[in-house]
């Protein structure tokens, strides 16, 4: 398991290194998540079949490779085609401004603690396949599961925003949509769930290190809900949408589904989230 997590760890620091060179030259961020995705999804793949212990892979650890490829496909597949051809991200926008002359240097760093973040991902992937015993359990069909329903979570939110932002005559409001009537951030909240999947086939095992599998949906969280997700998307939709935001913010739950606050009020024509 340590020699599997030392390649990963080379691996995405390489990957992230790569990725801060693809911004500088295209100026466009989005494939920095993007080359994200799929460095973790690899790495974490590669050390679920490797990290075991056991001769040859065994079915715990396919599906466990199998969760993370299936991820990093979905969300760095949906990513890349939404930066082909647009413009800078909003939130490393709002970074490279808030760091100025320092940017470059600042964004090189804020990326290889990226490259951290991923590696602590990986280790709980590896904490999910290292049980090498045949048969499933039923904590890994649960996992399964939940990873399902968050895939296709975060697949219906991403499709119902897209079709608000391609409806030309809802311009100027926030999607509230489906999902996004009961979180203001649904995609962020399912990528979120799709990592609970790995502590629960870690546990099934009933071995106390598949606690150390935790560490995936905790940081997520974090970094979703307090860091690079939420804030700097807020500020920016704060600024363009005004009005009409501050009016959803009021209502909708930040991250975790819930029922609105208040009634909705009929918002005006403004910018589309």
């Amino acid at each position: 398991m340590l020699l599997s997590l030392s390649f990963a760890a080379v691996f995405l620091t390489a990957a992230m290194s790569a990725a801060w060179a693809v911004q500088r030259r295209t100026g466009n961020s989005g494939w920095i998540d993007t080359i994200w995705s799929f460095a973790v999804g690899a790495a974490g793949a590669g050390v679920a079949l490797t990290s075991s212990g056991a001769e040859a892979p065994g079915p715990r650890q396919w599906l466990v490779a199998a969760i993370a490829i299936i991820w990093a496909a979905r969300l760095g597949g949906y990513i890349a085609a939404r930066s082909k051809g647009a413009s800078e991200d909003p939130r490393y926008a709002w970074l490279m401004q808030e760091w100025g002359e320092n940017a470059s240097r600042r964004l090189f760093m804020f990326l290889q603690a990226q490259a951290l973040a991923g590696l602590i991902l990986v280790l709980a992937i590896s904490v999910a396949a290292r049980d090498p015993s045949p048969a499933l359990r039923p904590l890994d069909v649960l996992g399964a599961l939940v990873f399902a329903l968050a895939l296709a979570g975060a697949a219906l939110a991403d499709e119902q925003l897209r079709r608000f932002r391609a409806d030309t005559s809802r311009r100027g409001g926030v999607c509230e949509d489906g999902l996004w009537a009961y979180s203001r951030h649904p995609n962020y909240f399912f990528e979120w769930l799709g990592w609970c999947a790995f502590p629960l086939i870690a546990l099934s095992g009933g071995a106390w290190i598949g606690l150390v599998a935790l560490a995936a949906p905790a940081l997520m969280y974090y970094l979703l809900a307090h860091v690079s997700g939420v804030p700097p998307l807020e500020a920016h939709m704060e600024r363009s949408r005004g009005a009409a935001f501050a009016d959803y913010r009021a209502r909708v739950n930040a991250f975790f589904p819930g029922p609105r606050k208040t009634p909705r009020r009929d918002a005006e024509p403004g910018a589309a989230r």
